[in-house]
């Protein structure tokens, strides 16, 4: 099936799209929506300027469009988005990371049926502490770029997810009571490296930032590497 991709260069929407590319989907495009709103309730803002390099890096046509990340409203520009991605690409469905968010999957869904395409969603319902191993055993290089819960503090931002910290970061989500898939927004991500990159993405600086409970990386250099 031809595909489009709702990209944010996070885990979730990154593996959903290896996942697709592995079962023989195509994915024609890598579509990224840029929130005015650091609080939407739909799109993933922070890293997003990393997703440029990302989407150079996996190898596929990225396209962007921008909301002021009303609630509610940004479901009408998501809609205007993919209809002109059908038009452009002639996808035939679009690929998404929803894993536990009926929120974001019933109005998903409901746009991509009003537009005669199919919903795909590899990690809907999914075990997370499994997909969280299975990331980092696949050899996905995913990155903390915000944290927002009680458990995760300021020493977490730009820390890769290892085998060596996951067990760590499964015992804080116990403890704690957040979601280790950070699928209520807990933690945000970005993936610099994995199976299907040609090249890697390096960051070279930033700075952390607070928005309330809310601690966030700013990138201010990174490019692209080889990868030997």
């Amino acid at each position: 099936m031809k595909l489009g991709a709702l990209f944010t260069g996070g885990k979730d929407s990154t593996y959903s799209i290896y996942s697709s590319i592995s079962k023989g989907d195509t994915v024609s495009c890598l579509m990224n929506m840029i929130s005015e709103n650091a609080d939407s309730y739909m799109f993933h803002t922070v890293g997003s300027n990393l997703v440029g390099l990302q989407a150079e890096a996996i190898g596929i046509p990225l396209e962007r469009f921008y909301t002021k990340g009303k609630k509610e409203e940004e479901l009408t520009d998501l809609k205007e988005f993919i209809h002109r991605m059908k038009d452009k690409y002639g996808i035939e469905g679009v690929v998404s990371g929803a894993i536990a968010s009926e929120y974001q999957l019933n109005r998903i869904g409901g746009i991509l049926g009003s537009l005669g395409l199919v919903s795909v969603t590899p990690l809907w319902r999914t075990d997370v502490e499994e997909y969280m191993r299975r990331l980092v055993s696949e050899g996905f290089k995913v990155v903390i770029v915000s944290v927002s819960a009680d458990g995760l503090d300021e020493s977490w931002l730009g820390k890769e997810i290892t085998e060596g910290n996951l067990n760590e970061l499964i015992a804080l989500s116990r403890k704690h009571r957040f979601h280790l898939g950070f699928e209520g927004g807990e933690a945000e991500t970005a993936v610099l490296d994995g199976p299907m990159f040609k090249k890697r993405v390096v960051i070279r600086g930033f700075e952390v930032e607070n928005d309330g409970p809310k601690h966030y990386m700013k990138v201010t250099a990174a490019e692209l590497e080889d990868k030997r």
